[in-house]
């Protein structure tokens, strides 16, 4: 903007073929510039909606944006102080959300909502099948519709119960062989009233007893009960009750800039692929069983009996944070 501004105060005293000072140009280069260096403009906020996905969610805290000031000049960005060397990226934000859920057995940070939900799908479920409820078949923000979203991983979505009602009966019925995971999706925008049921996410995962992962959607991020939002989802409870794989905003009650956060227990079926870059290589399993054994020789495969009587322990490569 300021580039451009300048190149048409020049174009212009060239092509009037008057000599023009330095103070002029300035002049014109100031005037030509908006007065802002931003196109939003603060609003009040009269909707009764506290969190509104429309007029910027959570708004930042001193300190988050004391962190954004200082996070604007030259950092240690990807650098250690200590050592001298070269340092992981978002090293930062990954140990305090580990300390914040310490139920988790590892944690990671994506860009966004869509991406945490890309993320898992392709390492659980690429070429399998997700487990979903017809009623949890949500669109969340900027027009990402969850069945949209999940068949781009090359995932097949097997739709179970109906947009009111979903039983027990018909997630242990809808899993297989062919299952690569089980999604639940805590519909944060909308509420459907009357003759209606859904299943909890501990009792899912008692009743599937390990075969597959859950993965748990809370959508807005609340990563420990609080006392002023008791019908909220957290992420800590849903660990406890035995999801496999948490994700949740966090630029909502976690009040933090426009990120989702992903956490995993610590029998995890997946072996963090935060190292590994897009598309993702590495795809990993229950270490209990002896079955389940995880492999970052390439993409995560469909599902067969050859492919798992071939399966290895995970031989860790330079992008891959399998080890341990």
């Amino acid at each position: 903007m300021v580039k451009q501004a300048v190149g048409e105060a020049l174009a212009a005293a060239r092509a009037a073929s008057v000599a023009a000072t330095a103070d002029v140009l300035v002049a014109q280069v100031l005037a030509a510039l908006p007065a802002s260096a931003g196109s939003m403009q603060p609003v009040l906020n009269a909707t009764g909606v506290l969190l509104h996905t429309n007029l910027g969610r959570a708004a930042l805290s001193e300190a988050a944006v004391e962190a954004v000031v200082r996070a604007s000049g030259t950092t240690d960005v990807e650098f250690d102080r200590r050592t001298g060397a070269r340092a992981r990226r978002g090293r930062g934000a990954v140990a305090a959300l580990a300390d914040a859920v310490p139920e988790a057995g590892g944690v990671h940070v994506v860009n966004n909502g869509a991406a945490a939900l890309v993320l898992a799908a392709t390492v659980l479920a690429q070429g399998r099948e997700i487990v979903v409820s017809r009623g949890e078949m949500v669109e969340i923000g900027d027009g990402f519709r969850l069945p949209d979203l999940l068949v781009s991983t090359g995932a097949r979505l097997r739709e179970v119960g109906t947009t009111n009602r979903t039983s027990l009966a018909d997630y242990t019925g809808a899993v297989g062989e062919a299952t690569g995971m089980v999604l639940k999706v805590h519909p944060s925008n909308f509420v459907v009233q009357g003759f209606t049921s859904s299943v909890p996410v501990g009792d899912l995962a008692a009743a599937l007893g390990g075969r597959v992962p859950v993965v748990a959607d809370l959508g807005s991020g609340l990563l420990r009960p609080h006392r002023l939002l008791p019908d909220e989802p957290d992420a800590a409870t849903a660990l406890a009750a035995g999801a496999d794989l948490v994700t949740g905003s966090g630029d909502k009650p976690a009040r933090r800039p426009a990120g989702r956060a992903a956490a995993r227990p610590r029998r995890a079926w997946w072996s963090g692929c935060a190292g590994t870059r897009w598309p993702v290589r590495c795809a990993s399993t229950r270490r209990p069983s002896r079955r389940w054994r995880p492999r970052c020789a390439g993409p995560p495969r469909p599902w067969s009996r050859r492919w798992r009587r071939r399966s290895t322990r995970c031989t860790p490569g330079p992008r891959c944070c399998c080890a341990g």
